[in-house]
C-alpha cells in the first residue's frame, strides 16, 4: 500500500515543535493543529491520493450559558480514504468527533461547534496512521522526538505552567512551610540521612524543650507548640527549625 519513503515517514517519532497545548478544566491537554494534519497527509500521502467525507454531522444540543450566550455541541462522523501512488488500492479509516461552539448569537455557535466538530472527526480518524497524526499523544509512556531547541516539553508534568512545586531531596532548603490550619502545631521537614553523634544530640536537645521528632515518609518532622519561639535557644543545631 505505501512506499518505502511513505512507511518511514509514518512510523518516525513526532516532532514536538507541532504539539500545541491547551486547559481543558485545569488540565494541560496536548494537540496538533488541524491545518498541521492537513499539511501532514498531503505531505505524506499526496495531494490527490487522499480524501475525506462527512459521513454524518448533527446537533447534541443547545442552551444559554450564564452569560448570556448561545452554547451549541455537534458531533460528526468522518471518513477517511488513502490510496496508493497508482490508485489501484485503497484503505479507510472513520471516527467521531465532537465540536462545542460559544457565541452571542446562533448563527455563529451553529457554524463553530460544527466545524470543529468535523475537524476533530477527521484528526482522530487520520491518527490510526500513525505517530505524524497525533496518535503517541494519547500514550502518556511515550515520548517524542527533541525539538529545534533541543528540548523535551512534557505540558501535562510541566510544573511551572501547572503552578505546582517539585522536592528536591537532600537539599538544605527544602524545608515544609508551617501549616496554615488553626489550632494545629506547625512541623518542618527535613531530609531523612544517616544520623551521627551530632544530629543525635540535637534531636535530644529539641526532646528536651518538648518538641517531638519523628520519622515520616523518609523524612524527619520536628512538632511542637511554640516551635518558632524556640528557635532562638537553638541556633548551633542543624536541624533548623524555620
Amino acid at each position: 500500500m505505501f512506499n518505502d519513503q511513505q512507511t518511514k515517514a509514518l512510523s518516525s517519532e513526532l516532532s514536538a515543535d507541532r504539539i500545541k497545548v491547551r486547559d481543558k478544566a485545569n488540565i494541560k491537554l496536548s494537540y496538533l493543529e488541524g491545518f498541521d494534519i492537513i499539511d501532514t497527509a498531503n505531505s505524506i500521502f499526496g495531494f490527490g491520493n487522499w480524501a475525506y467525507t462527512i459521513s454524518s454531522l448533527e446537533q447534541v444540543s443547545q442552551e444559554v450559558n450564564a452569560n448570556q450566550n448561545v452554547v451549541v455541541c455537534y458531533k460528526a462522523i468522518v471518513k477517511v480514504d488513502v490510496y496508493d501512488i497508482d490508485h489501484s488500492t485503497m484503505i479507510s479509516r472513520q471516527d467521531v468527533g465532537f465540536g462545542t461552539g460559544v457565541a452571542r448569537n446562533l448563527a455563529d455557535a451553529h457554524e463553530n461547534s460544527a466545524k470543529e466538530a468535523v475537524t476533530d472527526a477527521l484528526k482522530r480518524s487520520l491518527r490510526s496512521f500513525g505517530n505524524q497524526f497525533g496518535n503517541s499523544l494519547y500514550d502518556k509512556s511515550k515520548s517524542v522526538v527533541q525539538n529545534s531547541n533541543g528540548n523535551i516539553p512534557n505540558p501535562a508534568l510541566d510544573t511551572a505552567h501547572s503552578g505546582q512545586n517539585q522536592a528536591i531531596p537532600n537539599q538544605a532548603a527544602n524545608q515544609a512551610m508551617p501549616s496554615q490550619i488553626p489550632n494545629q502545631a506547625p512541623s518542618q521537614a527535613m531530609p531523612n540521612q544517616a544520623p551521627n553523634d551530632q544530629v543525635m544530640g540535637d534531636i535530644q536537645s529539641l526532646r528536651n524543650m518538648g518538641l517531638d521528632v519523628v520519622e515520616q515518609n523518609g523524612f524527619l518532622l520536628v512538632r511542637g507548640n511554640n516551635i518558632f519561639a524556640k528557635k532562638r535557644y537553638h541556633k548551633s543545631s542543624r536541624l533548623s527549625l524555620g
